[in-house]
């Protein structure tokens, strides 16, 4: 494994600028910056994991990577972690994504340099390179909600397919055959596992895939504005709609709207991820949804973080898949007997959400 001396020998700079250069301690010229770095990258060169791990220093911060805490569901899992972190003397720093895979590596570089005592990531897509030295070297990571099968790391998710799977199988029984889905970004572990279980109940239910009835989009209220608009368009029409999160639902609801239809009455609507309380009383018509256990999500994967920092990991299996839980509300009424809902003349839909 390189050291610090040999990164210094292949840069032509002292062992103190490449000190100063990971650990951001002191000014260097971006010219000796670029060559301390240029020489990390061919030395396959991992700064501090290894070291730190070997002299148990410890900083007593954890790292928390999401994609937006904005978004309800990563705020509670947030509060997941934190509560576990607290009560065994640690300190969370959170890093923002916004689904970006650069600025997803740049903030696992600046918390391991910083000697941040392991992370829980929710990544934004597949393991780069840098991840993936980071965990050979011991670098302690525990991935939340999304996995990275390619990686050797711990992981606390949900049965996504399974969860899936009973959503749609719910639409199913209440007389539904014409079900789209609006999912997330496909480079998104969650989003693959949603979508084998919406296919898997189809195909058993005997009902015949229709890929115009499968769209992509951000997972954002405007991404499901805008998804929700293109299958609402699509011939013969669906009778439900099966959202792949909680805030492309809100724009579900919008673009339903702006269509003149209602829920449920000429469109059923399933959401994943459930809102907390208060928000989810302010809908109506009250909305089904997957209701995931986004605090014990952040709890679980903080106690294998904290285990495993102690030395006791073997405590908790490498993963830990927990479920989900459909809640039957208002947005999912059966769908009425000789119901065909054709699309109203005379009306486009808007280009944007409505304000």
């Amino acid at each position: 494994m390189a050291t610090v001396h040999d990164v210094a020998r292949r840069a032509g700079v002292s062992t103190s600028t490449v000190s100063h250069v990971v650990n951001e301690t002191r000014f260097v010229s971006d010219d000796l910056r670029q060559r301390v770095l240029q020489a990390m990258r061919e030395l396959d060169y991992t700064p501090n994991a290894a070291a730190r791990m070997l002299t148990l220093k410890r900083s007593h911060m954890l790292g928390l990577i999401v994609s937006d805490i904005r978004n309800p569901f990563f705020a509670s899992v947030a509060r997941g972690v934190e509560d576990v972190a607290q009560e065994n003397g640690y300190t969370v720093v959170l890093c923002n994504s916004d689904e970006n895979a650069d600025r997803e590596a740049a903030c696992l570089n600046a918390l391991e340099t910083r000697a941040i005592d392991g992370v829980l990531l929710a990544s934004a897509g597949a393991a780069d390179e840098h991840l993936a030295r980071l965990v050979r070297a011991g670098y302690p990571i525990v991935l939340v909600d999304r996995d990275l099968p390619e990686l050797d790391a711990p992981a606390v998710l949900l049965d996504n397919e399974g969860a899936a799977y009973g959503a749609v199988s719910h639409l199913i029984s209440a007389g539904h055959r014409r079900i789209a889905m609006l999912t997330g970004r496909a480079s998104i572990s969650t989003t693959t596992e949603r979508i084998a279980g919406y296919r898997r109940a189809l195909l058993e239910a005997g009902i015949e895939l229709d890929d115009c009835l499968l769209e992509p989009g951000s997972s954002t209220a405007e991404g499901g504005f805008a998804a929700a608009n293109l299958v609402l368009d699509v011939e013969p029409p669906p009778s439900a709609i099966f959202s792949g999160n909680n805030l492309m639902s809100i724009g579900a609801l919008q673009a339903i709207a702006s269509h003149g239809l209602s829920v449920p009455e000429d469109v059923a609507l399933v959401g994943f991820d459930d809102f907390p309380y208060p928000w989810s009383d302010a809908f109506r018509p009250h909305l089904t949804t997957v209701a995931q256990p986004t605090y014990e999500l952040g709890r679980r994967a903080a106690e294998v973080l904290v285990d495993r920092l102690r030395g006791t990991g073997s405590k908790h299996p490498a993963r830990v898949i927990l479920k989900g839980k459909l809640l039957v509300r208002e947005s999912s009424a059966a769908r009425p007997i000789g119901n065909h809902r054709v699309a109203k003349p005379g009306r486009r839909p808007p280009r944007r959400a409505p304000a």
